[in-house]
Order: C-alpha cells, then structure tokens, then sequence
C-alpha cells in the first residue's frame, strides 16, 4: 500500500451540479473550499432547490470553466447554452425557471458557500478503498458513478477501506488530522440523504440500495471507529472543519496524509 495522500480534489461550484476536479483547493477563512458550492438555487419561498427536492436536476449536465465564471448547462430538450456566472444570473435564472417549471433564483455566497452542514463546512472526506468497496456491493454501479452520487469533496488514496472512520470521536471536539501543511478536524460521518440512491445522470432509483447500504456498512463497519456517533448506518464520509481559520492554505493533490 502507497503512503497516505490525497489522491482527489472535486468542487461543487453550483450546488446539486456537475462537479470539477481539480489539482489545487484554498480553504477560506469559514473552513470551506473556494467555489465549492458557492452558488444555489432557491425557490420563491427561499427553499433551496436541490436534488433532494428535484429529481429532474440529475438530467441536467454541467461544466463551469477554469476561471469559475463560466457555466455552460446541457439538456436533450433544452440544448446547451452559456451564462457568465456574474453578468449573465438573471438570464441563467430564466433558463432554470423554464427547466424546473417554478421560478428560480440564485445566489452567490463566496464566504461559505451553502454546505448542507453548516456548523463543519469544511471539505468532505473518504478514500478510493471506500469508494471502491461500496461500489461493489452493487451489481454495475461504478466508483466513478458513485462519487457522482455522493459527491465528497477530498479523496484518500494509500489506506484501507473507511480509514476515514477514524476522524471522529465520542465528542463534537472531533479528530485533528493533516494534508501537507494544512490540519483539519474531522467531526462526524456524513449522513446521506436520497441522492446516493439516485442514478446521478438519470435521477432513476437504485432498487433497496438504502437497504444494501446499511446492511453493507454496519457488517463492514471497522474496529477503529466510534460506533456511537452511528445512530443509523446510512453514513458515509466524514464532515470537517479548519483547524486555523487565520491563514489561507492550499490544499494540493498528491499531498501526504496524517494523522495526529
């Protein structure tokens, strides 16, 4: 086995959306990743509209550009089309009305983004050996489908399956853990919601896969881990914080990863 390292960088810029990779990753002053998840969409009653609340999200396909200021949407009935993220909102926001039948607003949050934790809304963490064997409890689903399910933020490659059990504890106070020179605490394992049970490009339902799920994990739950903080087994990946809010650090793939 490699030595522990972060293999995998993926931001969310438009939350519910396409996700990027990415090589590199600044941690903001609020414990979030720069442009993940940065932007939303919300309905006329301030909800915000996701694909917890929509399955018709999935179908849409997404890229924002390298810069993080151009976002082209895709839809078979749709077409393609282009919006600067700042100039173009209200014609965007026009385009997504159409597409959901509701009108749409977005908002932009360059501070903390719109996390679905907003206590820990640092970067969210697992490994490829997670991924991997999760992937095989279910007949055709793929690691690269799955992390479109899930949609973690930092992937660790070099350890064992849910390694990442350990960045918790019996307490809120949480684990302390380091990628290069940066240390992070590790909080709670994330729990999920419907749309892992979703195909991430259709938005059809994977038959029982919460059911699966949650047989698979409590069976392939590690000694290493703090059972306690699993009133239910249909979490995966663990929900972060920043250790020290007053620098900017980078994160970069291929960093070491450390336990402390």
């Amino acid at each position: 086995m490699s030595i522990p390292h972060l293999a995998r960088i993926d931001l969310y810029p438009l939350k519910s959306l396409d996700g990027q990779r990415v090589e590199r990753a600044r941690i903001l002053p609020s414990g979030a990743l720069q442009h993940d998840r940065a932007y939303a969409l919300f309905d006329d009653q301030g909800q915000v509209v996701n694909g917890k609340r929509f399955a018709q999200i999935h179908r849409l396909r997404s890229q924002i550009s390298a810069s993080f200021q151009t976002l082209t949407l895709v839809h078979p009935s749709l077409g393609r089309a282009v919006f600067d993220l700042e100039g173009d909102r209200t014609a965007l926001a026009q385009w997504l009305s159409e597409y959901f039948q509701i009108p749409i607003q977005i908002r932009h949050n360059p501070v903390m983004g719109f996390p679905d934790d907003t206590e820990s809304p640092g970067p969210t963490v697992i490994s490829t050996a997670t991924l991997e064997t999760v992937a095989s409890w279910y007949p055709n689903l793929t690691v690269e489908k799955l992390r479109s399910r899930l949609r973690t933020n930092l992937e660790v490659d070099g350890v064992p399956p849910f390694w990442e059990d350990q960045l918790f504890n019996e307490t809120d106070e949480g684990v302390i853990f380091k990628i290069g020179d940066t240390c992070l605490i590790g909080i709670n394992p994330c729990q999920r919601c419907i749309v892992p049970t979703r195909d991430p490009h259709s938005g059809a339902p994977t038959p029982e896969f919460q059911k699966i799920f949650i047989q698979q994990r409590q069976h392939n739950l590690p000694s290493w881990t703090t059972p306690s903080r699993f009133n239910h087994y249909y979490r995966l990946a663990v929900n972060t914080r920043i250790a020290n809010t007053e620098s900017h650090p980078v994160l970069c793939q291929g960093d070491p990863v450390m336990l402390l």
